[in-house]
């Protein structure tokens, strides 16, 4: 159920707010307030329009209209007291341990809404190829220490190869990605590569098949050519990735 009010008046606004927070509900208000916080430090946020966001777990949320970043915020457990004073709705949260109190007031209220949410889905964080390769161009030790990058996407004559790179023994690396669990295809995809190359320099070249998991039969495929398989969770390069800025891959190069 979702309870939605426009430009309610204040006695409006504070029935909904002190029946969302006693029903543990979601809140969510914009409108004209100011902010007071009490605690570690001290605060004062001047009046402006903002938008108040109150979770069924007691934390707290105060936006600007710009920016991703709350100007104030309190974390989950905490107890509120609501009310109105004079022509003002007033919010306070307050955490125990450590001591802390926020306090908002509101003057203007443009919109509230309070609801219950079911969320029980669980957050992956995953990368595609392309960013598996960025992040394996950023840092080369995802594959293996002293590998330093010489190219990617380098044209041979059966395709054009992921990333191109030398050990630390100064042989030849070639590496080929794949997001998904690696089969037949990509492992001999990976020979012919690697047999371009070596009659291209006449130097002994490495292949490198680089995915989440590989299928037991392309296994025994790679073994029987000479390859080499690394393990590597997209995920694993996407927290890589999200270290740093999300650049293009000429940065990388």
């Amino acid at each position: 159920m979702i309870t939605v009010l426009e430009a309610p008046t204040r006695e409006e606004a504070a029935e909904a707010v002190k029946s969302a927070l006693s029903r543990r509900r979601i809140l969510v208000m914009v409108g004209n307030c100011w902010v007071n916080y009490q605690g570690r430090a001290r605060s004062i946020l001047n009046p402006g329009e903002r938008i108040l966001i109150i979770k069924e777990d007691g934390s707290v949320l105060v936006h600007r209209p710009k920016g991703y970043e709350p100007v104030n915020w309190q974390p989950p457990g905490c107890i509120f007291h609501s009310g109105l004073e004079g022509d003002v709705l007033f919010i306070k949260a307050v955490r125990r341990k450590p001591r802390e109190i926020l306090q908002v007031f509101f003057d203007k209220i443009y919109f509230l809404a309070a609801m219950s949410l079911a969320d029980k889905g669980e957050f992956s964080l995953h990368a595609s190829e392309e960013e598996m390769q960025k992040a394996i161009m950023n840092q080369p030790s995802l594959i293996e220490d002293g590998l330093r990058i010489i190219a990617y996407e380098k044209k041979v004559e059966p395709g054009f190869v992921d990333v191109y790179g030398v050990d630390r023994d100064g042989r030849l690396v070639v590496i080929e990605i794949k997001r998904r669990t690696a089969g037949k295809e990509a492992v001999l995809q990976l020979s012919r590569y690697v047999d371009s190359l070596r009659g291209e320099h006449g130097r002994e070249v490495r292949g490198i098949l680089v995915a989440p998991k590989i299928a037991r039969q392309a296994h025994k495929t790679l073994i029987t050519l000479g390859l080499e398989f690394k393990r590597l969770d997209p995920k694993r390069c996407a927290e890589v990735l999200a270290k740093g800025r999300l650049g293009s891959l000429e940065e990388y190069y």
